[in-house]
């Protein structure tokens, strides 16, 4: 008659109403006293390993461990042989302690992978490889973000070796599964209770090797070549966007597929235009005499020449829109507007008549002329009214 499994709170060493954080210190403390490490050659501890890992993985699971506060160990299966994932009747193997074990102090599955699962992994790895992407920084014009343009580019990538054709192995030879190996990729070497496993250092990894390596690309079948590109920069692009360029990155290795290529557009800034989103701002010098008695102005805009009409009086720094005439916006193809920013300017370098002229203008103005200057110097005037009050 089988014996009677273990409660597994009582293997743990702790009371039904652990929290999780007790459930893991307990388990910590019992799997490093019985580790097999610690205990070679000892089947007693190595069972006994086996059993709290077997209630850890129970106990940590929520689900699992209200299932069996429920029903005992009736709850995976009916001859209470075993949790899920422990094989059944059979009980936990060794290799899912460990796992357990490691999962307990933090360790990741690519240690386990290179104990239990490299020789897997390496016998895999002379199979063919996708190229890497590739990144490439582009410097572009103002006008070619807002606008789009067409651009070629020249990189320099790894590519197929046109000689060997991707092989590594000279005409005429050819790639051989590695002796040392035995085509696996890895050495296995024993220490104790484990067996560990390191990459073959004839072979690299790939299980082959080459007799006679091809002399252009020395064994590697991929060589770096200069390749250019015609480049297609969509209007409304900015500092940041990435276009990808599928199966344009490196090469692939051993016939692989070719990895993908990233521009990352950089714009440069621009002398009289200033980009907010996708509308456009523009600074614009305009006569004092067409400020003062209004007119029509030509504004430049990233489209071309604007016929813009400024009303009588406009004073410096007011803006005006043009509708449709900013940068399209990328993705929902909506235009942005073009503002425009009125600058006066004062005359400069007045001959005699001029400045005559500009002296009787002045004297011909009155106060009422100037209705921003008269309401500065009003709201100026009740400061210091203010301050000649008593008591202020």
């Amino acid at each position: 008659m089988p014996e009677a499994k273990r409660d597994y709170y009582e293997l743990l060493g702790v009371a039904r109403d652990a929290s999780p954080e007790d459930l893991k210190k307990a388990y910590r403390r019992m799997a490093v006293k019985y580790h097999p490490d610690k205990n070679p050659g000892d089947v007693s501890a190595e069972e006994k390993f086996k059993q709290i890992s077997e209630a850890y993985e129970v106990l940590s699971d929520p689900k699992k461990r209200e299932q069996y506060d429920r029903f005992g160990h009736r709850a995976f299966g009916p001859s209470g042989g075993g949790a899920p994932g422990f094989g059944g009747a059979g009980g936990i193997d060794l290799e899912e302690a460990l796992r357990t074990f490691m999962g307990a102090f933090g360790g990741g599955g690519s240690i386990f992978d290179d104990f239990f699962g490299g020789e897997s992994r390496a016998r895999g790895a002379a199979a063919s490889h996708r190229g890497a992407d590739v990144r490439h920084d582009l410097e572009i014009e103002f006008e070619e973000a807002a606008l789009g343009s067409q651009r070629e580019v020249t990189l320099s990538v790894m590519e197929e070796c046109a000689e060997c054709r991707g092989s590594g192995a000279a005409p005429g030879s050819r790639r051989e599964t590695c002796r040392r190996c035995g085509g696996s990729g890895v050495q296995v070497m024993s220490q104790g209770f484990f067996q560990f496993r390191q990459t073959c250092p004839v072979c690299g990894g790939t299980g082959e090797t080459i007799g006679k390596p091809c002399r252009t690309c020395s064994g590697g079948g991929r060589v770096r070549a200069p390749r250019t590109l015609t480049l297609r920069i969509p209007a409304g692009v900015e500092t940041g966007s990435r276009l990808r360029l599928a199966g344009k990155g490196e090469g692939g290795i051993r016939g692989g597929p070719s990895g993908d290529l990233y521009i990352v557009l950089h714009v440069r800034p621009h002398p009289i235009f200033e980009r907010r989103d996708t509308d456009i701002l523009c600074e614009v010098p305009v006569p004092f005499a067409i400020a003062a008695l209004g007119g029509e102005v030509d504004v430049p805009t990233i489209h071309g020449y604007a016929k813009l009409r400024l009303p009588p009086g406009t004073p410096t720094g007011k803006v005006f829109r043009l509708r449709g005439k900013g940068v399209v916006d990328v993705h929902s193809g909506i235009q942005g507007d073009a503002h425009i920013r009125v600058l006066v300017e004062v005359p400069d370098g007045l001959n005699a008549r001029q400045r005559r002229l500009v002296a009787d203008l002045g004297e011909a103005l009155e106060s009422a002329n100037h209705p921003q200057r008269e309401r500065f110097y009003k709201q100026a005037d009740a400061f210091y009214e203010r301050r000649a009050r008593p008591g202020s």
